[in-house]
């Protein structure tokens, strides 16, 4: 189960493209990550202490009230993009999935394709 926790740290470094060594600083967030044995491994696959200066439980909320100040207008000095999650398509003859939009591209965004 804690060997599980570092499968996501590594899709999310392949996505971005980098090594586990270019990342500056790692934010455990969520309730299961005040567990000792999670910020250890953690730690040892970023070689790296986790920042504690932000409460793990707090942290989504904090980021969700910056995203709503950026939004509104009041913080004019950070950049936030929104990403889709995942790949989205549709289902096409034969039922096969046709990718249009791939997971993690910057919201809003269209594609246009033509089937025949």
């Amino acid at each position: 189960l804690v060997q599980r926790t570092i499968e996501p740290c590594k899709a999310a470094l392949k996505d971005a493209g980098l090594k586990a060594g270019e990342i500056d600083e790692v934010v455990l967030v969520g309730g299961m990550t005040r567990m000792p044995k999670i910020q250890e491994i953690v730690k040892q696959f970023f070689g790296k202490e986790p920042h504690k200066g932000v409460n793990p439980d707090e942290v989504v909320a904090l980021g969700a009230a910056i995203q709503a100040g950026v939004l509104q207008g009041d913080v004019k000095d950070v950049l936030l993009l929104d990403v889709t999650p995942l790949s989205l398509g549709i289902e096409t003859l034969g039922g096969v999935f046709t990718r249009l939009i791939e997971r993690n591209t910057t919201i809003p965004t269209k594609k246009s394709q033509t089937f025949s």
